[in-house]
């Protein structure tokens, strides 16, 4: 092999920030914050007070390799966390606030975090669970000294750390492959997994992520990450958007759908990303006002499969919808239904049916779907298998779990999703369903996706999801659980009509429940698991 004559210098978290505030010094943070009121930084304003904090960090005891937790709305003092946490060479492990008592012990001495730092929401949570924790956890509270929180006592003060601390930094010569971050996924059997992302696949991922979605990432556009910081690194927006330039406005703790619509309109929001449980809430909100955030172009949604009627009512308010995919383990995008020019000139119909799929590959990222032998199948649009990845920012394995890092991968290195799709020739990706959530039922696979989107199209229907009941004959009956839209009283009768209208008569769900609320998991998704629990002994009485 004849090698290349290039510098090799490694790719570093750090250097993002740097970059940001030295070409996009104008672009800016802007932060709801848990205290009240609006906070506004620029890059250089931010990558000061990060350096500060590195020195902080330092002072603290923080060495490379030391698992720094957070417990933290979105915000600017998160942000800098991320970067002066990665830039000493230290592992940021972003905590999920929603994670049962037992699954947050178990992933903070999982982890083995050396500190804490927490916003003042969380204190409560946090006195009242310092005692599963290890003994050697330092806390801090974010925020600055006139806020501390009694409850505890043993916290330090994040405005403290910056006392006295320089502006500048020379930042580490890291190894590229050096871990920057930790997040344990969610929704899994068993105990949370832990997926440790390094320097290298963080800043390619950036890239990937702002080449795959150029409408969004273009200098001056100002984006509202509605998806949390704690979840699967806001799918790489604290990274891509200074970057590229963007200014971030950070929601703070406030995500109901009247706070969404006030920050996009007084802060000129063009982008916002989230999952469809918050744009139906932001949709809610547009029909009580009758109109739309003055500047909002776009929304991004993503972490569960977007329905084509939510696609609809955005584009009548003239709000172009994208879909992302991805897992954790993916850092965590994968696929996104961005448009060519080409494409975008098609009839609308046809337009909103592709934005309605997952969308295509971003660069870095590789698929293949499988039979139940593990034979690959064509992607040819119809045929259906597992959906496996592979890619330069994809998990080869789990933080200090050897089984199921063994378990994850296939005999080729392919990284196994859980999810069932078809591929079409020209690369568009179509989830059918989450492998777990199939139903199967007289020998014949029902898609719980396709009947939810049909059934979300009734205008009696806010939201809902569909679950598979044990049956006598048929082994498996779908059940759709429907929280109704205000104002409005479907009945069961009315909506297996609908359903029928378009789909086949063995795909009917055999009854329908309703509920005040669709229980969600901790990353904002419908939590199945619990409504098979809540619904396991209801009686199936139709046979088709």
């Amino acid at each position: 092999m004849l090698s290349g004559l290039m510098m090799h210098r490694p790719l570093k978290v750090a250097d993002i920030i740097d970059y940001a505030a030295d070409i996009h010094p104008d672009a800016e943070i802007v932060s709801a914050t848990v205290e009240g009121g609006l906070h506004r930084a620029t890059y250089p304003e931010l990558r000061r007070r990060i350096a500060q904090l590195a020195h902080g960090l330092r002072a603290m005891g923080i060495k490379p390799g030391d698992r720094v937790a957070t417990l933290a709305w979105n915000g600017y003092r998160h942000f800098e966390l991320y970067f002066a946490i990665a830039g000493i060479g230290a592992v940021c492990h972003t905590i999920n606030p929603r994670l049962s008592e037992e699954q947050f012990a178990y992933v903070v001495n999982h982890a083995d975090d050396a500190a804490l730092f927490f916003d003042l929401t969380f204190a409560p949570m946090i006195a009242a669970r310092q005692g599963t924790l290890p003994k050697t956890v330092k806390y801090v509270a974010m925020c600055g000294s006139d806020h501390m929180p009694d409850c505890v006592p043993d916290a330090a003060c994040y405005e403290d750390l910056f006392h006295g601390q320089p502006e500048e930094i020379t930042w580490p010569d890291l190894d590229e492959n050096a871990a920057c971050a930790l997040c344990y996924t969610s929704g899994t059997t068993g105990d949370p997994k832990g997926v440790l992302y390094s320097n290298r696949a963080m800043v390619l991922h950036s890239l990937f992520v702002a080449l795959g979605q150029r409408s969004t990432f273009q200098q001056g556009v100002r984006i509202l990450p509605v998806v949390p910081l704690f979840h699967a690194n806001a799918w790489g927006l604290p990274y891509a958007g200074p970057l590229t330039g963007c200014s971030l406005i950070m929601p703070g703790p406030n995500l109901d759908g009247s706070s969404l619509f006030d920050l996009m309109e007084s802060e000129d929001v063009f982008s916002a990303w989230g999952v469809p449980t918050v744009w139906l809430g932001l949709l809610a909100e547009m029909d009580k006002r009758g109109r739309k955030p003055s500047h909002l172009v776009e929304v991004l949604a993503g972490g569960s499969a977007v329905a084509r009627a939510l696609i609809e009512r955005f584009q009548n308010y003239g709000i172009e919808v994208y879909q992302g995919w991805g897992m954790t383990e993916m850092s965590p995008v994968g696929t996104l239904s961005m448009m060519t020019p080409e494409m975008e000139r098609r009839p609308l119909a046809e337009r909103i049916g592709m934005k309605a799929t997952a969308g295509r590959k971003m660069f870095g990222v590789d698929l293949k779907i499988t039979d139940e032998a593990g034979a690959p199948l064509p992607h040819d649009g119809e045929a259906e298998g597992e959906l496996f990845v592979r890619g330069n920012c994809i998990a080869s394995g789990y933080f200090n779990n050897q089984s199921a890092s063994d378990a994850a991968l296939d005999a080729e290195g392919w990284f196994g999703t859980g999810d069932v799709a078809r591929i079409a020739p020209d690369g568009w990706l179509s989830i059918t369903d989450r492998a777990k959530d199939l139903i199967k039922s007289g020998g014949e696979w029902i898609s719980s996706i396709d009947v939810e989107n049909t059934a979300l199209v009734h205008p009696g229907v806010a939201n809902c999801a569909v679950i598979a009941i044990p049956h006598p004959k048929w082994d498996e009956r779908p059940l759709l659980v429907v929280q109704k839209e205000p104002g409005q009283d479907p009945t069961s009768d009315e909506l297996r009509e609908h359903v029928g209208a378009h789909l086949a008569k063995w795909q009917v769900p055999d009854d329908v429940a309703f509920v005040e609320e669709l229980p969600l998991t901790a990353t904002g998704k419908v939590s199945k698991r619990t409504l098979r629990a809540q619904f396991k002994d209801h009686p199936i009485g139709r046979v088709p």
